[in-house]
Formats: structure tokens, C-alpha cells, sequence
């Protein structure tokens, strides 16, 4: 009898416990996988290669730095280059990073914000491949994809190869004005929408299929793709992609209220909820209130320092998965004096003049977005050739 009630107690357990295991297998079979997750389809190719890396806090496998990874494993990096905040994420907007050296690993480091751009062709000159790998928020405005660009120009003109590791896009979703001339900038590089709904990898083989590099040059292009995320599947990243951009709801805001910075109105820098919140001191019929500081690495002298503002407290919004007019609008509304209220970057950030133009004329948010439609699904049909996710 004894025997007989083991014998089922351990049964009963294989049972159980079957559907468990098998649901962890599933678990990890679907889990999203970054390009650089998948280190054994690009990390063999390089050893033996002069590898340059384009590379950010971002840039990680697990918790370990893309940078770490793969000089462990003994591919020689014999340059970092580092987009707008700098190698290691902690510099703030506009903040100028100068050239260096990676304390931890010993490689020299060469900034691509401020003059310098774009890769020269001297700093390729000792390398044979370049590696692209930034976490991108999935707007037009938001400058890796501008770095990118000049990356693969460089590489394109050197006759270098440039591999990007890719990552989905937490802004999965297209809307907005599209980028009219003359309003490119480093915030409005391509004829592409506010938010563009592409990965970067997808946008490379956009920039590269379109011709949009400088003589039509076409960069050697190896795209790592995502395995297991597809169009439209919500994605939270792992850490901040930019100091400003601390969580995922300041990120999922942004599309929306980054316009704000073309404007008198403060978007929480300086705060610990940056791109969470909207105000100025001249609102002063709002019942939230913030003060702007600086904060080192993250806001330097940030609009209304020092000042207390009044506005709307985002960080319990949920934002909509498209371009949300209403928060401008309502803004602008209640602002006193509105012949202040845009300053002359409005226009590069929206790259356009009309929509400056519409919200001073009164429309509403569904009059505005119908001026937008014919474009948008000029540029849908365009951007479904270059889809890997769809």
C-alpha cells in the first residue's frame, strides 16, 4: 500500500510538473530577441576584422555592454564611435562629448555629436566593418537614426560594410506631417513622418533603397533582425534609451510631446519626470506644479530653471499609439499670450510650417490630421517594401 501511494505521489508530480517545463520552453522560445542578443550569427565574422563599433548605453546583451561582449570574445575593436549623449548615455541634450578614451576597456572613443557628425574617412581609414547597435525611440526627431545616416554615408563612401544589430521600435506606429524642404536638419534628415513606424534596420534599407545618401551611394548593408517581434507587438525597453527618456512612459509620450520644445512650454526637464509633464510659470490657472533645475548629466539650465511652473502631470496618461495634437492644442489654448508661444524651432522639429500655421488658425486635432492622410499613405505603401516584421 505504501508502495502504491509513492508510486502516485511521484506520478501525480511528473504530471504537474510536465506543463510547467514545457511552458518555460515556450516561454523562452518566444522571448523578443534584439539583433545583439543573437551573438553567434555576427560575432564569428568579425574576429580576424578591424572593427569599429556605433554604439550607446543601449548597446547591451543581458546587462553587459556590446563593447565588453565582444572584446571577451576576442574581436579586436580598434574604434567607438558615440551618438548624442555620448558612449555611455550620460550626458545631457546637446551636451557636448569630447573624444576620449573608454576607461574600461582602453579603446578610443570619437564623438558624433557636435561638428563632427560623421565618421571621416581617416577615423575608417584602420577599419574594415562597422557595427551599428542604439536602442531607437521610433521618431523622426530623435537623432540615432541621424548618426546612423552618417554612419552608413561613411561607410558608403569608404567602401566599408556596416552591420546593424536590430531592435524593435516602442513607438510602433505611423503619423505626423511628413519632412518638407527646406526643413532638414539633424532632427529631420529624411522624407519620413514624425513617427515612422520602422525599426532601424528597416530604415537603413529605406535609406539605402531610396537613394537618400549623398549621391545615391549605396552602403554594404547587413541587417541582424529581431527574432520573435513582429508589427504592432508592444515592446518596454530594458533601459532608458537617453537621460531624458528615463522610463517607458516618458518614451511612449514622446512622439506627442517633444513638440513642446518648439514652444515656451516646459516638458519636465529638470524634473525626475522629464517628458511627463507639460507647464510654465504664465499657466497659472492649472493645479500642477513643477520646478526645473539643473541636474548634471541629465538637464543643464533647463527651460523656466529655477521658476515654478504650472500644467498637467502626464505620468498617469495612457498614451495613445498615434500623434496626440490635443495636449498642443489645449496648451496653446489656455496659453495668455500666444503670439509667444512658438519660437523658431517649432518648424524644424515639426519640419514643416503648416502645422504651426493650422494649430495658429484654430483647427481642431481631426481638421489637422485629414491634411496629413494623403502623404501618410503615400508613405505606408512606399514603406511596406521595406518591412522585415510584418
Amino acid at each position: 500500500m505504501i508502495r502504491l501511494l509513492v508510486f502516485v505521489f511521484f506520478l501525480f508530480q511528473a504530471i504537474a510538473c510536465h506543463p510547467q517545463s514545457a511552458s518555460k520552453t515556450k516561454t523562452a522560445d518566444t522571448a523578443v530577441r534584439t539583433g545583439a542578443d543573437q551573438l553567434n550569427t555576427f560575432y564569428k565574422p568579425l574576429l580576424g576584422k578591424r572593427v569599429a563599433l556605433v554604439v550607446n548605453h543601449t548597446s547591451l546583451i543581458g546587462k553587459t555592454h556590446l563593447a565588453d561582449t565582444l572584446k571577451a570574445l576576442g574581436v579586436n575593436i580598434v574604434t567607438i564611435f558615440g551618438p548624442e549623449h555620448g558612449f555611455r548615455g550620460n550626458a545631457a541634450d546637446g551636451e557636448h562629448v569630447n573624444d576620449s578614451i573608454d576607461v574600461k576597456t582602453g579603446i578610443p572613443l570619437v564623438s558624433l555629436y557636435g561638428k563632427n557628425k560623421k565618421p571621416t574617412p581617416q577615423q575608417l581609414e584602420n577599419v574594415d566593418v562597422v557595427v551599428f547597435d542604439i536602442q531607437d525611440v521610433g521618431t523622426r526627431f530623435y537623432t540615432y537614426i541621424s548618426t546612423m545616416h552618417y554612419a552608413m554615408e561613411a561607410c558608403a563612401e569608404s567602401n566599408k560594410k556596416m552591420i546593424v544589430l536590430d531592435r524593435p521600435n516602442p513607438n510602433d506606429f505611423v503619423d505626423g506631417p511628413m519632412n518638407e524642404n527646406p526643413f532638414q536638419s539633424f532632427v529631420a534628415m529624411h522624407p519620413i513622418p514624425t513617427a515612422h513606424g520602422l525599426t532601424v534596420g528597416e530604415l537603413a534599407q529605406m535609406i539605402n533603397g531610396e537613394g537618400w545618401l549623398t549621391n545615391k551611394l549605396k552602403c554594404d548593408l547587413e541587417i541582424i533582425q529581431v527574432k520573435n517581434w513582429k508589427h504592432g507587438q508592444a515592446y518596454d525597453l530594458p533601459v532608458g534609451p537617453s537621460p531624458n527618456l528615463p522610463n517607458n512612459q516618458a518614451i511612449r509620450l514622446y512622439p506627442s510631446i517633444c513638440l513642446f520644445e518648439g514652444t515656451v512650454i516646459s516638458v519636465g526637464r529638470g524634473t525626475p519626470f522629464p517628458f511627463q509633464a507639460i507647464g510654465n510659470p504664465e499657466l497659472n490657472e492649472m493645479n500642477f506644479t513643477f520646478t526645473p533645475v539643473t541636474i548634471k548629466g541629465v538637464a543643464v539650465k533647463p527651460p523656466h530653471e529655477n521658476k515654478l511652473c504650472y500644467g498637467v502631470d502626464l505620468r498617469n496618461e495612457i498614451p495613445a499609439r498615434r500623434i496626440n495634437l490635443g495636449y498642443l492644442l489645449t496648451i496653446y489654448k489656455a496659453y495668455p499670450e500666444k503670439e509667444k508661444f512658438f519660437n523658431s524651432y517649432f518648424d524644424v522639429l515639426a519640419a514643416t510650417p503648416k502645422l504651426k500655421q493650422q494649430i495658429q488658425q484654430g483647427m481642431t486635432e481631426d481638421q489637422i490630421r485629414e491634411t496629413w492622410k494623403s502623404e501618410l499613405d503615400r508613405y505606408k505603401k512606399m514603406r511596406q517594401k521595406y518591412l522585415l516584421y510584418p
